[in-house]
């Protein structure tokens, strides 16, 4: 599976947020300045958001597909179904008209 860039960059996004988490859990990076507090905040939420979004975009699209796809035929494709079977049937009834007349080569089988 190719990696492409906004995979990357959104991965390094995720892990740049981690790696934060981590060194304000240890105590290395304080948050005592609640600015700097609040745009971290803020930033992780926007970068949650969008993961949010994108993941329930695909697993719309994961449920709609298996949910058409277990369906029958579309009206168009049940109409082109039904359009085959009529071109059958007149093909059928035009070879017998070609019999009847003495003429039992149809056209498709003529070589040039």
């Amino acid at each position: 599976m190719k990696v492409t860039r906004w995979t990357l960059l959104w991965l390094l996004v995720v892990a740049v947020l981690v790696a934060i988490e981590v060194l304000i859990l240890t105590g290395v990076l304080s948050v005592g300045n609640l600015i700097t507090f609040f745009y971290l905040f803020v930033a992780g939420l926007v970068v949650i958001a969008v993961l949010a979004i994108v993941g329930a975009v695909f697993l719309g699209m994961y449920v709609s597909h298996r949910i058409l796809s277990a369906q029958e035929f579309t009206p168009f494709e049940q109409e082109m179904v039904r359009m085959h079977q009529e071109v059958r049937e007149l093909r059928s009834r035009i070879e017998a008209i070609a019999e009847k007349l003495g003429m039992p080569e149809t056209p498709r089988d003529r070589s040039p």
